[in-house]
This record gives C-alpha cells, structure tokens and sequence, in this order.
C-alpha cells in the first residue's frame, strides 16, 4: 500500500504522537530519519499519506497526526513487540495463580492486573449458557415426571435471556390439573434464568481513561456508556458471537458507536462446559501499542490456561 520510506515517515510520525500527543512536522521528521531528506520531500510524502486517510491535519499550517485508520495499519504492518521478559511473565503468572481454581476471582485479578499494567479501563463478563434444573424441593413422582417433562419441551435448548413469564405462560397446558402447583417451581425456575443471563460484568480502572487527554470531553460520555452496563453487556454479546477468541478494535471498528473514539481489545473463554467469559481493556486509540498489547495478549492468554486447567499447577 505504502513504500518503505513512506511506511518509515508513517512510524515516525505514529511514534512521536503516542509519545507526546502533538503533531509533528516536517523538519522535526527529518531530523528523526537515519537518511538524509529534504523536509520538501518529507512534506509531499505526508500528503500523500493524508490522501490515503493515514494522516490528519490538526491546522491548516500544523503537523500532521496520526487517523484512527493508521493505526491500525500500524499494529498489522509496522508495529515492533515490546513482549514482557521472563521476569515480567513470572509476576504475571504469580499474580494470577493466587485465586487461578477459582474463575470468577481470577477474571477479577486479571483485570485488575490488566488496568494497572496498561493504564487502560478493564472489564469481564461472565454468562453462563446453561442452567442445572434438577430439583431439590420435596416433590411426589408424578410433579417430578411433570416438571422435567415441561422443562424438556419448553426450557431445555432455549436460550437463558428468552426464558420469562411469555414462556411460562405457554407451559399451562401442559400442566393441566397440576398448574397451581407446578407453577411456583416454574417461576424460581424462571428468576434463575433471568439472574444465570445476566451474569457479572464488573470493571477496573474506569478512571484511568481520565489520563488519556486526547479523549477530551468525549471521556465523560465513555464512562457513562461504561455505567450503563445493557449497553455494554450488549456490546459485548456481539464480540461472543463473532466466533473469534481475541480481537483488537481500533476506532471506528468498534461495534458501539460510543466506543469509536477508544481501543477495544476483547478475549473470549469457554470453561467448566458450559460457562462463558470475557475479558478485555478501553483505552483511548493514542496507547502504546507496541508495549500495552503484548501485555494484555500475555495476561488473557495465561487467563485462558489457568480456566482451561481448572487453575495453576505448581512444581
């Protein structure tokens, strides 16, 4: 898409923002480059940069900053990993082996490890996909018969957030003779459901995004779409659906239109058969790329062996 000098000029250009925030102009590039170049040069290789919406012009006489759009041809072809040492893996590992046997405290250090290690909003999710009917209430044969019996027609295969007072309503001819009786069982059935579809969606770091000064006034309107947490369950539900474990949206890829201006990066787990979580940072699309994702990728990844082994084993 772009040449090499071109893509040199780019990086540069992405480097000194995330840095400082400011455009940067030709001479100051010049200067940066390991090759001798006129800033005239440089200057016509940045309007073509801009014609390809890889760059924005803040004024009229400034620098050029970086679009939403270049930074992600910046993570797919620029980009140098900054990975964490050994050392820094072993503290990761350390910190998530604490509470690793049991899921819901380990999401919840991990995000806490997530916020504080990447200066970003974290968050998890949990849903779970399935529900155990079985009864533990005092009941005659036949009530038992009848109850799995209507829970095998109506509420088996059906999917937590559709099980309401609609469907129950639907079970009443079923149950015939037995309505009265059946119906109390039914409807804590029905609560549950309702409780299992919400899950627990929980945040860390929600004011680290207060740091990010490029968000501006914008950032108020984010943690309001954070507080309003259908919203962000529902956006989250989207990411589930995709089919895909991780991925990074930069921008306008994001599926909420509030979250256009951020980065969203998103991790998926499957545990324990039936259970589903999700786990991920909201950062403004000025992070450190280079640094911030290698770290977070680490941190999901040890996530989703310490869920998929039942916790962490020790020598």
């Amino acid at each position: 898409m772009i040449g090499e000098r071109q893509a040199a000029i780019l990086a540069l250009i992405i480097d000194s923002y995330i840095k400082t925030g400011e455009p940067i102009g030709s001479k100051t590039i010049a200067g940066l480059l390991p090759y001798k170049i006129s800033s005239a040069t440089i200057r016509n290789e940045m309007a073509y940069l801009s014609e390809l919406g890889l760059l924005e012009q803040m004024h009229t006489s400034g620098g050029r900053v970086p679009s939403k759009a270049s930074f992600r041809y910046f993570v797919d072809n620029l980009m140098i990993p900054q990975n964490p040492g050994e050392y820094e893996k072993e503290q990761i590992q350390e910190f998530l082996s604490v509470n690793s046997g049991d899921p819901e405290r380990l999401l919840h250090d991990a995000a806490s490890l997530l916020a504080r290690e990447t200066n970003c909003a974290a968050l998890y999710n949990t849903v779970r996909d399935s529900l155990d009917c079985r009864l533990t209430c005092a009941a005659d044969e036949e009530f038992r018969k009848l109850f799995y019996y209507v829970t095998g027609k109506y509420f088996i295969g059906t999917a937590l957030k559709d099980v309401n007072p609609a469907l129950l309503q639907n079970t009443v001819v079923d149950l015939g003779a037995r309505v009265f009786d059946m119906l109390p069982a039914l409807t804590s059935l029905c609560s549950l459901c309702a409780e299992a579809a919400n899950g627990s969606l929980e945040f860390e770091g929600e004011t680290n995004l207060l740091s990010h000064k490029e968000l501006g006034s914008h950032v108020y309107k984010i943690l309001s779409f954070l507080a309003s947490r259908s919203q962000v369950r529902s956006a989250l539900e989207l990411f589930a659906k995709s089919g895909r474990e991780t991925q990074l949206f930069i921008g306008n890829e994001n599926p909420h239109p509030m979250l256009k201006d951020t980065v969203t990066l998103v991790s998926k787990f499957t545990y324990n058969n039936s259970q589903t979580a999700v786990l991920g940072i909201i950062g403004s699309t000025r992070i450190d790329y280079a640094s911030v994702l290698p770290r977070a990728e680490y941190i999901m990844n040890t996530v989703k062996k310490y869920l998929r082994e039942g916790g962490a084993t020790f020598e």
